[in-house]
């Protein structure tokens, strides 16, 4: 059957221009670092980070950010971009002046940057946010480590080819579904009412993405750590024989050019789960991406909700409530339902951070100690004129204050000193630990695992590193003066402070 053509298929596609103009180095530069950023799960970008990613490539010479504004505002004529005006408070005269706006690739544009076909056919950014994705990535990579040195002719490029592509189609559809919560169209959809009827479907689907993520991905994660060099080399040279093993009549890329490939493209798989330690890991973006959308969401049905409720007269009820006051005789009776219809006036909310001197679970408040807290009056009635004071001296406090910190410091030195003498040990190897040991050694292994290096240096330089044990590990017992707790039997090591100042 013929493809119908119709006249939207034959238009012009101004979203090209900026790749035939003059100043395409500048346009190129331009679209090229949104992009990248967009990649990083970051939409919005201002003129002023733009031209500074730009400066740092050092590509533009004597380039200058008017001339960034102008070409961003020729991309944004031509469809490349989409704006909107930044609200945020202007820290200079020229600032107020000039009109500040946020930059959004189109979905043309990242099309464009892609390199992909039948650009007609692109409305929006679509994407998905599919969890069996990560079922298959889990699964090639459980393959991989088990099948260790036994890869039969053909089995690892078959496996590499499912996994990999896997893995591209997940970052994209989830990529292209958060960009598209971000996008325009759905924040106008977004302040429509019509967007109460889909707000539950949307908030269980992302919920349901988040829930899978943290389920398989991470799960993904430990599993590429425990993939060491030799076993990832050894399998990447099998996908080159097979890759190779393929009868070719053009010529192809060379052996070196394939092998370049395949070690960036398992160094994409392991950054995106993994990270290092400059950068956190897009598996942690995506995550906090998603949980950002939800909160989107919620944000803008309430604001509908308080919209429509604000709307509503509520004269009828107040007559109501008007009428039944009438009909009490009873003093009483009137105060009971004033304290059920506006509730209790003299009641007073203190906020503050409470001073707990344990963490059991089963502690009573009434144990605990009282928190004082000065409470200055409301009352609007002027006191006498009262003689002048002497300026307050709170030396005694920064004394106390000062001298209560050394201590803490003192103590955490000890334990670091007592954890040095015992080398690397694991957590079942523990003796019984005082309470304040316990809380400062539960405080590391939430630093370290936390990092992407699974450490972290003390005030005093000594170098704090965990190990985390697989899943077959059996669990330890934390035994301390507050009593048992069963985790994972982590491996710490603590590394001498002069090693690292040296």
């Amino acid at each position: 059957m013929d493809p119908i053509i119709t006249p939207a298929g034959l238009r012009a596609v101004p979203e090209l221009s900026y790749l035939t103009a003059i100043n395409v180095a500048r346009y190129r530069a331009i679209m090229k670092f949104i992009y990248m950023e967009y990649q990083r799960l970051k939409y919005w970008l201002r003129p002023e980070e733009i031209y500074e990613g730009i400066e740092a490539w050092g590509v533009l010479e004597g380039y200058t950010q008017e001339q960034c504004i102008s070409d961003l505002e020729s991309l944004k004529g031509w469809g490349n971009l989409a704006s909107r005006h930044d609200g945020g408070r202007a820290l200079s005269v020229e600032e107020y002046m000039r009109k500040k706006s946020q930059y959004l690739l189109t979905p043309y544009a990242i099309e464009i940057e892609r390199m992909l076909e039948s650009l007609e056919k692109v409305k929006g950014y679509g994407g998905s946010l599919e969890t069996t994705y990560f079922d298959t990535i889990a699964g090639c990579v459980h393959e991989i480590r088990s099948r260790s040195m036994d890869f039969e002719p053909g089995k690892a490029l078959q496996i590499w080819e499912k996994l990999y592509e896997a893995f591209k189609t997940m970052h994209e559809n989830a990529a292209d579904f958060i960009a598209s919560i971000h996008s325009i169209q759905a924040e106008e959809m977004m302040a429509t009412e019509g967007f109460l009827a889909l707000k539950d479907n949307l908030v269980n689907y992302l919920q349901h993405f988040v829930k899978a993520l943290q389920r398989s991905a991470y799960r993904i994660e430990g599993q590429l750590q425990q993939i060491g060099a030799g076993l990832r080399d050894y399998y990447l040279e099998k996908v080159l024989a097979d890759e190779l093993a393929k009868p070719r009549l053009e010529e192809g890329k060379s052996s070196e050019e394939l092998w370049l490939e395949l070690q960036q493209g398992w160094n994409n798989l392991k950054r995106w789960f993994v990270g290092d330690e400059q950068q956190f890991s897009e598996l942690t973006l995506l995550e906090r991406a998603t949980k950002e959308a939800i909160a989107k969401v919620v944000r803008s049905a309430v604001r509908l909700q308080e919209r429509r409720r604000g709307g509503v007269s509520r004269r009828g009820d107040l007559e109501e409530l008007g009428r039944r006051f009438a009909w009490i005789n009873n003093l009483n009776e009137a105060h009971r339902l004033a304290a059920y219809v506006f509730g209790l006036f003299p009641s007073r909310h203190l906020q503050g951070e409470d001073e707990r001197s344990t963490e059991r679970t089963d502690a009573s408040t009434w144990d605990e100690p009282p928190n004082i807290r000065l409470i200055r009056t409301r009352s609007r009635k002027r006191s006498g004129r009262s003689a002048s004071e002497p300026m307050r001296s709170h030396s005694d406090k920064r004394e106390a204050y000062r001298e209560h910190l050394l201590l803490q410091l003192e103590e955490e030195r000890a334990f670091v000193e007592k954890m040095q003498k015992w080398g690397e040990i694991q957590i079942a190897g523990l003796p019984r630990l005082k309470t304040k040991e316990r809380m400062r050694l539960m405080q590391w292994i939430g630093r370290c695992t936390a990092s992407a290096s699974r450490s972290f240096v003390t005030a005093d330089g000594y170098r704090i590193s965990l190990s985390i044990p697989s899943e077959e590990t059996q669990d330890a017992v934390l035994h301390s003066e507050d009593g048992s707790l069963t985790m994972r039997n982590y491996t710490i090591e603590v590394a001498g402070g002069e090693t690292l100042h040296g």
